[in-house]
C-alpha cells in the first residue's frame, strides 16, 4: 500500500515547517509548499518534497495539485496553513491591503480546497486541516482585517465539514494561541507603517511591541511551533478527528473568557494584556 500523502502550505517557516517535519516523521509523503522554495532547503534535506506555491495565483495552485496527483495519485491530507497578519486601524488600512489579507488567508485557502476536494471525494476519504487562530474567536486592537480573515476561516470550515461529510472527508480547524514565529514581527512592521503616526500612534506602538514580544526567542508567553505541529498530526491521523483543536499559549483560557465575560469586560482585559492604553 502506498504511503499517505500530505500537502502543507506556508511550509517555509514557523508552523508550516514544523507541521511538514512532523507529518514526515509520522510516515507521510509530505509536500511542503511556499512562495520561496529557497527557504525550504532544510525540509528537502530531511525528505520533504518542496513545491513553489503562491496561494493567490490560480495557475500556481493548479500546477501544484497536478504535480502531486501525477506523482502520487492521491492527496490524503491538506493542511491550509499559508497566511499572514496585517495590522492597522480600520480607518487607516487601505482597502487594497485589506483585500490582499483576505485573498491570502481566505480565498487562497478556499481555492486550494476546491482543487483538492474532488480527488478526496473520488476516493471517499481525506482530511482537511485549516489553520485558524484563537483570533478567529475574538479580536485584538488594530487587527480588524486579520481577525475578519480568521473568523471567515471558521465559517468556511464549518460549512465545508457538513458538505463533505457524506463523502468521507473530515474537516478540522486548529486554533493556535501565541506561537513563537516571525508572524508577530511581520504584523508589527505593517502596523507601524499603517498606524504608527496620527491618532492611533500610541495604540499602534503598544500593540506592535506586544506582537514583537511574541516573536522573540525564549519569549515566556508563547509556545513553540512544534506544539501546533503535534496537534495537526493528531488531527491528520485520527480516525474521527475533532472539529476544532486549540493549542498554544493562551488559546484555551482566552477563548473561554471571551465566551463568559461581557464584551466590554473582555475588551478591557485584551487591551490591558496588550499594553494598549484605554
Amino acid at each position: 500500500m502506498s504511503r499517505k500523502v500530505a500537502l502543507v502550505t506556508g511550509a517555509s517557516s514557523g508552523i508550516g515547517e514544523a507541521v511538514a517535519r512532523q507529518l514526515q516523521e509520522a510516515g507521510y509523503s509530505v509536500y511542503g509548499a511556499a512562495r520561496r522554495i529557497d527557504r525550504m532547503a532544510a525540509l528537502a534535506d530531511c525528505g520533504v518534497h518542496v513545491l513553489p506555491l503562491d496561494v493567490t495565483d490560480d495557475a500556481s495552485l493548479t500546477a501544484a495539485v497536478k504535480h502531486i496527483i501525477d506523482a502520487e495519485g492521491h492527496i490524503d491530507v491538506l493542511v491550509n496553513n499559508a497566511g499572514y497578519g496585517s495590522y492597522g486601524a480600520l480607518e487607516d488600512v487601505p482597502l487594497d491591503e485589506a483585500r490582499a489579507q483576505i485573498e491570502v488567508n481566505v480565498f487562497g485557502l478556499a481555492r486550494l480546497t476546491q482543487l483538492v476536494v474532488p480527488h478526496m471525494r473520488a476516493r471517499r476519504r481525506g482530511t482537511i486541516v485549516n489553520i485558524g487562530s484563537m483570533g478567529g474567536k475574538f479580536t485584538t486592537p488594530l487587527g480588524a482585517w486579520y481577525h475578519a480573515s480568521k473568523y471567515a476561516v471558521e465559517a468556511l470550515s464549518d460549512a465545508l465539514r457538513m458538505e463533505t461529510q457524506p463523502f468521507g472527508i473530515h474537516v478540522s480547524v486548529v486554533e493556535p494561541g501565541s506561537i513563537q514565529t516571525d508572524w508577530g514581527t511581520i504584523a508589527a512592521d505593517k502596523l507601524r507603517r499603517t498606524s504608527g503616526h496620527g491618532p492611533y500612534a500610541k495604540q499602534a506602538e503598544a500593540m506592535a511591541k506586544s506582537l514583537e514580544n511574541s516573536s522573540q526567542p525564549g519569549a515566556r508567553m508563547t509556545s513553540p511551533p512544534r506544539v501546533i505541529a503535534r496537534t495537526v498530526t493528531k488531527a491528520a491521523t485520527a480516525r474521527r478527528p475533532k472539529t476544532r483543536y486549540r493549542a498554544g499559549f493562551g488559546a484555551k483560557p482566552l477563548v473561554f473568557l471571551s465566551k463568559i465575560l461581557s464584551d466590554r469586560t473582555f475588551d478591557a482585559l485584551i487591551k490591558r494584556a496588550s499594553g494598549v492604553p484605554t
